[in-house]
C-alpha cells in the first residue's frame, strides 16, 4: 500500500516536515503490521497481555522511546516517552483480547482456531499498533524539527471488562497530559461528537450452608436461592430506573452440578451502566439493597466485591474538528477487487441483521448527504468519511477512555478495519483482524492521529481552546475516579 498525503490543507516548510513524519509511518509499515499480527496471534485477555506488551515495548525502544513498565503497579501497563516540554500529547493504545471468541483468520464462516480460545473481536491488536504508528510519526516530527513537545504512548491493558485506564487514572498516570488522542477499529471512517455510558461492575457473592436437599434441607441455606432472588428483584427494579440505564448480569458460579445438595456458595456478576457516574452509583446502591434483602431472605452471608468502573466520555468539539480535517486530508486507502470480494463474503455472513451504522447516519442533519450515505451502506467496504456533526448522542456502550477525557481534552476516530455490517465482539471481526483491509486501517489511523498531533504542536492555541471547552463542559464537576482505593485490577482467569 502506498499513500501520498494530500497537500491541500498544508503549505510551506512546516508541511514538508509533516509529510516526512507521515512518510516515516509508511517506512515502518512492516514493523507496525507485524506487531499487529503478532498481538492477534497471542490474543491475551485483560491484564495478562505480557507478550503483547513486549512486542510494543521492543518497537518503541527501537524507535528511541524511554520505556516505563509496571505503570500504576499494573504488570501490563506501560508508557513510551519521547521529547520534552510543552505540549504533552498522549496516544492511547490497547491490546487485550476477548475470551472464548477464537476464530480462523480470513475465513467467512464461524470456525474456532482453538476451541475455547481467545480472539481479537474488538480489534485491539489493530488499535495498539495503529497508535504505535501515530506515536512514531509524531516522534519523527519532533526529532526532525527539534520543536518543543512530548509524545507519550500509553500501553493501556484490560479495556475489555477491566477498565485499565481507570485504574491508571486513579494513580495520576494521565495528569501531565495536555491532549490525548486515540482511535478504534470499526466498519467506517469518522469522528463523532458523542458520549458513552459510565459503568460499575460488581460481583455479588453469597455464602450459605450445605445440606442434603432431601434428608435435611431445613439445615441448609441456599446461596443459589439468594442469587435467583437478587436477579428477580433487579428485574422489578428495571422499570424504575432512567431509560438510558442498563443492568446486565451473568451467573458465574451456581454452586455445583448436584440438585440434591443445598448450594453453599453462588455468585453473580453485574454490570450497571448509565450516562453519568452519579446515576450509576445510585442504581448500584439500590442493587446492593436488593442483594442484602436476598441474603436476609435466604439466611446467607453477602459479600459485595467491587470489580471495576469507568466514567462517561466527555466529547471535545475542538479536537473532533481537527481530527475530521485530517480524516479527509490523509487519503482513504484504496481497495482491490480481491479485497472487495473478501469483504462481501464477510458482509453476507452477517445475514439480515441491521447495519450498526444506520442509526448514526440517520442523525446526519443534511438530508441529501443522509440519503447518499444510506445507499452506500449497502457496499461491502465503507470507503468514505462520515460527515462530522455535533450531537448529544450517548453510545450504548462504555469505554475507559472516558476517564482520560475527564482529565484532559480527549478525542478519538474510527477507521474502517472490517467489512460493512461487521459488529465488534463478533467472530467476523476476529477473522478479519489480520487481513489487508485491517492492515490499511492501521496505517490510515496512525497517519490521521499523527497529523492531528503535529497540527496541535504547531498551533498550541487550539490546545488551550480544547482545555477551555473541557472546563466549560465539566463546570463545577471535578474528576473523581469511580474505582475505590484498595480495589485492584484483576484478570479474567483470576476472578
Amino acid at each position: 500500500m502506498v499513500c501520498q498525503y494530500n497537500k491541500i490543507f498544508y503549505r510551506g516548510s512546516e508541511f514538508v516536515e509533516k509529510q516526512r513524519a507521515l512518510d516515516y509511518i509508511l517506512e515502518r509499515e512492516s514493523l507496525i503490521l507485524g506487531i499487529s499480527d503478532n498481538i492477534w496471534e497471542v490474543a491475551e485477555t485483560a491484564f495478562e497481555e505480557h507478550k503483547s506488551v513486549e512486542y510494543l515495548c521492543d518497537a518503541l525502544e527501537s524507535e528511541g522511546f524511554e520505556i516505563e513498565r509496571n505503570v500504576a503497579d499494573i504488570e501490563t501497563a506501560f508508557t513510551g516517552r519521547y521529547g520534552e516540554g510543552y505540549p504533552v500529547i498522549g496516544i492511547l493504545g490497547e491490546f487485550d483480547a476477548l475470551s472464548g471468541i477464537s476464530q480462523v483468520p480470513d475465513l467467512a464462516k464461524k470456525e474456532a482456531l482453538k476451541e475455547g480460545g481467545n480472539g481479537h473481536g474488538c480489534g485491539h491488536n489493530l488499535l495498539g499498533s495503529g497508535s504505535l504508528a501515530a506515536a512514531i510519526g509524531i516522534k519523527k516530527y519532533l526529532m526532525d524539527t527539534e520543536k518543543s513537545g512530548t509524545v507519550i504512548y500509553f500501553g493501556c491493558p484490560g479495556e475489555e471488562g477491566g477498565s485499565g485506564k481507570t485504574f491508571m487514572a486513579r494513580e495520576g498516570v494521565f495528569d501531565e497530559l495536555d491532549i490525548a488522542l486515540t482511535w478504534h477499529p470499526a466498519s467506517v471512517n469518522g469522528v463523532a461528537s458523542i458520549s458513552s455510558l459510565a459503568n460499575y461492575q460488581i460481583l455479588y457473592k453469597f455464602h450459605g450452608i450445605s445440606a442434603h436437599a432431601a434428608a435435611n434441607p431445613h439445615d441448609g441455606r441456599s446461596a443459589l436461592d439468594a442469587v435467583e432472588l437478587l436477579n428477580i428483584g433487579v428485574q422489578f427494579l428495571r422499570e424504575h430506573i432512567i431509560q438510558d440505564a442498563r443492568i446486565h448480569y451473568a451467573i458465574t458460579d451456581t454452586g455445583g452440578f448436584s440438585p440434591n445438595v443445598v448450594q453453599p456458595y453462588a455468585e453473580v456478576l453485574y454490570l450497571i451502566r448509565a450516562p453519568e457516574t452519579p446515576q450509576v452509583k445510585e442504581i448500584y446502591e439500590r442493587v446492593n439493597d436488593i442483594a442484602k434483602g436476598a441474603a436476609l431472605m435466604t439466611g446467607t452471608r453477602l459479600e459485595i466485591d467491587f470489580v471495576k468502573a469507568a466514567s462517561n466520555l466527555v466529547p471535545n468539539n475542538i479536537l473532533e474538528a481537527m481530527l475530521y480535517k485530517n480524516l479527509n486530508s490523509v487519503p482513504i486507502p484504496e481497495y482491490t477487487e480481491d479485497e472487495i470480494k473478501y469483504a462481501k463474503g464477510f458482509m453476507e455472513s452477517t445475514g439480515e441483521q441491521k447495519n450498526p451504522m444506520t442509526g448514526l447516519v440517520m442523525k446526519i442533519p443534511d438530508s441529501e448527504k443522509r440519503k447518499l450515505l444510506l445507499s452506500k451502506l449497502k457496499e461491502p467496504i465503507l470507503d468514505f468519511v462520515l460527515p462530522y456533526f455535533k450531537s448529544d448522542q450517548v453510545l450504548p456502550g462504555s469505554t475507559d477512555v472516558g476517564d482520560v477525557s475527564w482529565i484532559c481534552p480527549t478525542s478519538q476516530i474510527a477507521a474502517a478495519s472490517w467489512s460493512n455490517n461487521t459488529a465488534a465482539h463478533s467472530w467476523q471481526a476476529v477473522s478479519q483482524g489480520k487481513g489487508s483491509i485491517a492492515h490499511k486501517s492501521v496505517i490510515y489511523a496512525g497517519q490521521v492521529l499523527a497529523a492531528t498531533a503535529i497540527d496541535l504542536i504547531n498551533n498550541t492555541d487550539k490546545i488551550e481552546e480544547a482545555k477551555e471547552e473541557l472546563r466549560s463542559r465539566l463546570g463545577d464537576n471535578e474528576y473523581v475516579c469511580p474505582i475505590p482505593k484498595g480495589v485492584k485490577p484483576r484478570s479474567i482467569s483470576g476472578r
